[in-house]
Protein backbone atom coordinates (compact mmCIF):
# COMPACT_ATOMS: atom_id res chain seq x y z
CA UNK A 1 0.00 0.00 0.00
CA UNK A 2 1.16 3.52 -1.21
CA UNK A 3 0.90 6.22 1.48
CA UNK A 4 0.38 9.51 0.05
CA UNK A 5 2.41 12.41 1.08
CA UNK A 6 0.55 15.13 2.59
CA UNK A 7 -0.60 18.20 0.35
CA UNK A 8 2.49 20.92 1.21
CA UNK A 9 1.31 23.88 3.88
CA UNK A 10 0.38 27.10 1.98
CA UNK A 11 1.18 30.38 3.53
CA UNK A 12 -0.02 33.71 1.96
CA UNK A 13 1.86 36.47 2.28
CA UNK A 14 0.69 40.25 1.90
CA UNK A 15 2.72 42.99 1.13
CA UNK A 16 2.02 46.44 1.92
CA UNK A 17 3.17 49.94 2.54
CA UNK A 18 5.61 48.63 5.33
CA UNK A 19 3.92 45.62 6.54
CA UNK A 20 3.72 41.78 5.63
CA UNK A 21 0.34 40.34 7.04
CA UNK A 22 0.83 36.36 7.13
CA UNK A 23 -2.01 33.86 6.74
CA UNK A 24 -0.97 31.79 9.25
CA UNK A 25 1.67 32.29 11.27
CA UNK A 26 3.28 28.60 12.38
CA UNK A 27 2.61 25.66 9.78
CA UNK A 28 3.69 21.72 9.80
CA UNK A 29 7.63 21.11 8.62
CA UNK A 30 7.92 20.15 5.10
CA UNK A 31 7.13 21.47 1.91
CA UNK A 32 5.24 24.41 1.41
CA UNK A 33 3.86 26.88 -0.53
CA UNK A 34 4.76 30.53 0.05
CA UNK A 35 2.88 33.50 -2.02
CA UNK A 36 4.33 36.57 -1.86
CA UNK A 37 0.95 38.73 -2.77
CA UNK A 38 1.53 42.59 -3.30
CA UNK A 39 -1.23 44.47 -2.48
CA UNK A 40 0.75 47.61 -2.11
CA UNK A 41 1.68 50.23 -4.50
CA UNK A 42 5.43 49.93 -3.94
CA UNK A 43 7.16 47.21 -5.43
CA UNK A 44 8.33 44.56 -3.02
CA UNK A 45 10.34 41.12 -2.66
CA UNK A 46 10.52 38.38 0.10
CA UNK A 47 13.24 36.74 1.77
CA UNK A 48 12.71 33.90 3.88
CA UNK A 49 15.59 32.45 6.22
CA UNK A 50 15.61 29.84 9.27
CA UNK A 51 17.41 31.33 12.07
CA UNK A 52 20.81 29.83 12.30
CA UNK A 53 20.67 28.67 8.75
CA UNK A 54 22.43 29.89 6.48
CA UNK A 55 19.99 29.37 3.62
CA UNK A 56 18.14 32.44 2.31
CA UNK A 57 14.90 31.51 0.11
CA UNK A 58 14.41 34.56 -2.21
CA UNK A 59 11.16 35.56 -4.12
CA UNK A 60 11.71 38.30 -6.96
CA UNK A 61 10.58 42.10 -6.51
CA UNK A 62 7.10 42.25 -7.34
CA UNK A 63 4.94 44.75 -8.97
CA UNK A 64 1.72 46.46 -7.67
CA UNK A 65 -0.78 43.48 -7.88
CA UNK A 66 1.05 40.40 -8.76
CA UNK A 67 1.84 37.45 -6.76
CA UNK A 68 4.42 35.35 -7.25
CA UNK A 69 4.23 31.44 -5.58
CA UNK A 70 7.02 29.60 -4.68
CA UNK A 71 7.51 25.71 -3.46
CA UNK A 72 10.07 25.27 -0.50
CA UNK A 73 10.71 22.22 1.77
CA UNK A 74 11.24 23.93 5.50
CA UNK A 75 13.12 22.16 8.43
CA UNK A 76 11.69 22.55 12.13
CA UNK A 77 12.52 26.27 13.57
CA UNK A 78 11.67 29.88 13.51
CA UNK A 79 12.18 31.71 10.11
CA UNK A 80 12.62 35.40 9.22
CA UNK A 81 10.91 36.92 6.33
CA UNK A 82 11.63 40.41 5.42
CA UNK A 83 11.26 43.08 1.97
CA UNK A 84 15.17 43.21 0.52
CA UNK A 85 13.68 46.60 -1.15
CA UNK A 86 15.42 49.43 -0.36
CA UNK A 87 15.31 50.91 2.97
CA UNK A 88 11.90 48.60 3.71
CA UNK A 89 13.02 45.90 6.11
CA UNK A 90 13.97 48.64 8.59
CA UNK A 91 10.66 50.32 7.89
CA UNK A 92 8.79 47.72 8.96
CA UNK A 93 8.74 45.15 6.49
CA UNK A 94 9.36 41.86 8.67
CA UNK A 95 7.39 38.66 9.97
CA UNK A 96 7.79 35.66 11.51
CA UNK A 97 7.05 31.92 10.51
CA UNK A 98 7.19 29.16 12.77
CA UNK A 99 7.55 25.76 11.82
CA UNK A 100 7.51 22.62 14.09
Amino acid sequence: MIVASPPPARVQVVAQEFRYALSRQTIKAGWAVIELRNAGEDAHDLHLRRVGGKRVYLWPVTQAGNVVDREVKLLPGTYRLYCGVANHRALGMRATLVVH
